[in-house]
Order: C-alpha cells, then structure tokens, then sequence
C-alpha cells in the first residue's frame, strides 16, 4: 500500500485532519522562503503527541543545525533543501532520523543519479524549478522515471483528481502532496486531504 505524507500542516486541525485521514506522515515547514513556514516552537507543539511520523522540512541548515532542529521538536525524520543538503541528509541519516532526500526532476530526468544516492536516504522527486529548492506544485513528465527501480516518494503538482493515476503509472513506494490540498496556503481542505489519501491507498 503506497506510503502518503501530507505536508505544509500549520494548523491543529489539519494535523487532526491529516491523521483521521490515515495519512503516514506529516511535514512541517521551517523553510523561510515557504508561504507554509512555521517557527521551530510551533512545529513542536504541532508535532506533539502525533502518531504518524513527523517530518522536518528545512532549507539551508547545515547538519548541525538541522539536527538541533529535529530534536527540539521531536521529529522522526526530515527533508532538507538546499545548500549543504547532502551533508545534512547524511547526518540525519546517521543519527537514526528518517531522509527524504529532495531530487529535482528536469526536461531529461532527476538531477541526481538515484542509483548513487545512500540506501539510507528514500529520494523524493519533485519537478525543478529556477532558484527554487522544491515545493513547486507542479507536475513533471513521469515517463522520465519509469525506469526507477528503487523506493522513492514522488511530488509535485499531486492532488486528489491526479494520484491515483500517478500511483498506477509510476508504481512510487511513496506520494507527498501540500498545495493541491488547501483552500488557501497553509490551511488544508478536510475532503481534499480524505480524498487524497483515500485515493493514494487504492480506496
């Protein structure tokens, strides 16, 4: 059964929405540049007492601050961007968290070599974008992935009308979806988030 992170969450009632959905995990953005940005405390309070896995979101925190990030608000994993995200991913990896390891998708494919990415780290595939470091809300080519043949999680533009085709087509171990769910940025939709898990699961 495919794996769903339900991400962006700034709210208690999306959190409970989230879970009461069946959603594997959440994220939480401390990105600055992201309209779905939350402080350190808030995403701890948020975070606090969830049974699904907590997801760190971050952009540009060297490994020792995003380890000092994850333990301050409990996470069980992150998902660092931007500079200094592999020597981040490797840290987090090391000390036991869960990796997304961001990978941007161009014209002719992922901008990393999937197959020399460390078994520690599940690759999440997002469509580039100019000066952006993910979270682009866009759909990319998935014939440019349908030769991967290790687990990844797959964004991007993904929504209720859209994932279950997407899981047909590209088989991912795992889909994220932020933007699509929301009735306005950071406020997600009850029905959007249902449907899209639901849908995700094969329901």
């Amino acid at each position: 059964m495919t794996w769903v992170k339900i991400c962006g969450l700034t709210r208690e009632a999306d959190v409970a929405t989230a879970v009461d959905a069946g959603a594997d995990a959440l994220g939480f953005v401390l990105a600055g540049r992201s309209a779905r940005c939350i402080p350190v405390q808030r995403a701890a309070a948020l975070m606090t007492g969830v049974p699904a896995l907590r997801i760190l979101v971050t952009e540009d925190e060297e490994p020792e601050e995003l380890l000092e990030a994850a333990s301050l608000t409990g996470a069980d994993g992150v998902q660092p961007h931007g500079q200094h995200r592999v020597a981040a991913a490797a840290a987090a990896a090391e000390a036991g968290f869960l990796v997304l390891r961001p990978v941007a998708v161009g014209s002719t494919g992922p901008e990393d070599d999937l197959a020399a990415l460390p078994t520690t780290e599940i690759p999440l595939l997002d469509r580039a974008r100019p000066g952006g470091s993910g979270g682009s809300g866009e759909v990319f080519d998935w014939d440019l992935i349908a030769a991967t043949e290790r687990r990844f999680v797959l964004a991007g533009g993904l929504g209720p009308g859209n994932v279950a085709s997407a899981v047909t087509r590209v088989r991912p171990w795992g889909v994220d979806a932020s933007s699509r769910l929301e009735s306005a940025p950071g406020v997600k939709d009850p029905g959007k988030v249902a449907a899209f898990v639901a849908r995700a699961k094969g329901g």
